[in-house]
């Protein structure tokens, strides 16, 4: 009688990585420690990737950055240390629904026994996942081994679905054990309701055609869901104008004859709100109603005459369906018989920049003069405060070549954001638009780039301070030191970097970045404190006349 040979099953760290290739996890960003080297040291034997850097903060955003552009990202870090240095950078990616994979090692369970107290605890051996639990949409710790590998499957399975991170706690005593019975993946997804889908579809089409001025509304779940050719088919087959949110910025090439620009309400340029908010069929696609996107709630949205479709409901005038994936409407919405319009008239070209004089450089200038100078292949990662409003109204030549943190809004993604679009996609040269102040926070982060041997250009926005702030209320606390951005390439031992106060002295900068690859430029652009783009006065007034003095709305 033959016998029959129990197959060893993989380890828990093991099942782990090849879940998260599966997914698409090349790269693994963060830094180790003494609960989290078992699980490292399996890491660096698979062909995934480890990307070390300066903070832990830095590997979250750069995680963050990566996963919008790859589709997925992961960090690991250890524990409590690394693992709350990381809660600010996941938040971002849990109210932006960026999918990344938090791995955090732990304290091994034979070690908690009698609740000693270890270093790096916090209160009790739940604390990390207890907070973790408020900023992701799941977090688990693998306790048992035999539940180890669905319990990894469910949480992989949440981050792809709903497009926000996940968190996994890894005890050391854990990584290397194995479960004594077989597991098999199963993917697990819940159909669209064929009979909501064909009742919503029919009354969207009969709004869009009748309605005399269509217009669509772009926003970020575009992007997070990989729907941007279907948008463009919907908006090439019906000749509807289309505009994006500062969220979605990118979702479409803005090269497109249909593009409208951004809008941000009375933030925004007059022509965008006035064919937005003057539509009698709006389309909103994977919008996100947030202050930002909405220009500080001064947006006028008539919601009783629009469609709205993202990732949690499909709404068509008042009446709410259930039960429709997102993608699936779009994708019937791109193939129905929906009235075509004629193309629209071509639109005037941006008027002809003019050449850089010797004068000094000033905000709405600098952006003229960098609009004018990208091209296909850079990706603007953009910080918040004046590059991004500033940013606003750059032509973004193809889809997802603008990333920004432009609902969170959390200073220092910029520069670790860079890090993660070089590794997600080599053919992209990330143009890093970042001010002083969060460079401050998060610049180091130069020193990874450095390691991985990328050439990305940062254009510092040095005004000395918290512009922003300023405008809503001034005061010494808004000051920094003022940095010579331009020497850190001696203190790195690498790249290139010039200070500029003029434009002629930014333009000459500026061919001298492009030219130079193999290792990062850094051009320190020096502007008047109070120097803004329109859009930021327009922010700042608008903040300032919502709160009081106490931070209250009065």
């Amino acid at each position: 009688m033959a016998r029959t040979v129990a197959v060893e099953q993989p380890t828990i760290g093991a099942y782990l990585i090849k879940r998260l290739q599966d997914f698409g996890v090349r790269h693994v960003f963060g830094i180790p420690g003494d609960y989290v080297l078992g699980f490292y040291e399996q890491l660096a034997k698979s062909p995934i990737h480890i990307i070390g850097t300066v903070q832990e903060d830095g590997a979250g955003f750069a995680a963050d950055a990566y996963a919008r552009v790859n589709g997925i990202g992961a960090v690991c870090v250890t524990y409590c240390v690394g693992g709350l240095s990381l809660a600010n950078p996941i938040a971002g990616a849990y109210a932006e629904k960026s999918p990344v994979v938090v791995i955090s090692g732990a304290p091994g369970m034979r070690e908690r026994v009698n609740d000693p107290m270890l270093h790096h605890k916090v209160k009790s051996f739940s604390t990390q996942r207890e907070i973790f639990e408020r900023i992701t949409a799941a977090a688990i710790v693998i306790d048992d081994a035999e539940a180890a590998f669905g319990r990894i499957d469910d949480a992989l399975r949440v981050c792809w679905q709903q497009k926000r991170p996940v968190y996994i706690e890894l005890p050391r005593d854990m990584v290397d054990a194995r479960p004594r019975h077989a597991h098999v993946s199963q993917t697990v997804e819940v159909p669209t309701d064929a009979d909501a889908l064909a009742e919503a579809l029919a009354e969207a089409v009969g709004l869009l055609n009748k309605a005399k001025r269509p217009v669509i509304l772009a926003d970020v779940e575009v992007h997070r869901y990989g729907l941007g050719i279907e948008l463009t088919r919907l908006v090439e087959s019906t000749g509807i104008p289309i505009a994006v949110t500062i969220l979605g910025k990118s979702v479409i090439s803005e090269l497109h004859p249909n593009y409208l620009g951004v809008y941000e309400g009375a933030m925004g340029r007059t022509d965008v709100r006035e064919a937005v908010e003057g539509s009698d069929c709006l389309l909103m696609l994977g919008t996100f109603l947030t202050d930002v996107n909405l220009g500080v709630f001064t947006a006028k949205l008539d919601r009783s005459l629009a469609i709205e479709a993202t990732s949690e409901k499909v709404q068509v005038s008042r009446h709410r369906y259930d039960g429709i994936a997102f993608g699936d409407f779009l994708r019937a919405l791109a193939n129905a018989r929906i009235r075509k319009r004629a193309l629209p008239k071509a639109r005037a070209r941006r008027a002809k920049v003019a050449k850089p004089g010797d004068v000094p450089m000033r905000a709405t200038r600098l952006f003229e003069l960098l609009n004018d100078r990208l091209v296909d292949g850079m990706a603007v990662v953009c910080d918040v405060g004046l590059c991004l409003f500033g940013a606003i109204d750059l032509v973004i030549h193809r889809k997802t070549e603008f990333l920004a943190p432009a609902y969170y809004t959390s200073m220092g993604f910029a520069v670790p954001g860079a890090l993660g679009v070089g590794c997600a996609n080599k053919d992209l040269r990330p143009v890093v638009l970042v001010g002083d102040g969060a460079f401050q926070m998060t610049g180091m982060e130069l020193s990874s780039i450095v390691r991985q041997r990328q050439d990305p250009i940062v254009l510092v926005l040095n005004n000395r301070g918290y512009t922003t702030e300023r405008f809503i209320k001034d005061g010494r606390f808004n000051d920094i030191l003022d940095w010579r951005y331009e020497l850190l390439p001696q203190i790195l031992g690498t790249g290139w970097g010039a200070a500029v106060s003029t434009e002629a002295e930014f333009a000459a900068a500026w061919d001298r970045a492009r030219a130079h690859r193999g290792s990062f430029s850094i051009i320190n652009i020096r502007l008047e404190q109070m120097d803004h783009c329109p859009a930021l006065q327009r922010l700042g007034e608008q903040m300032a006349a919502n709160l009081g003095p106490s931070g209250k709305k009065v």
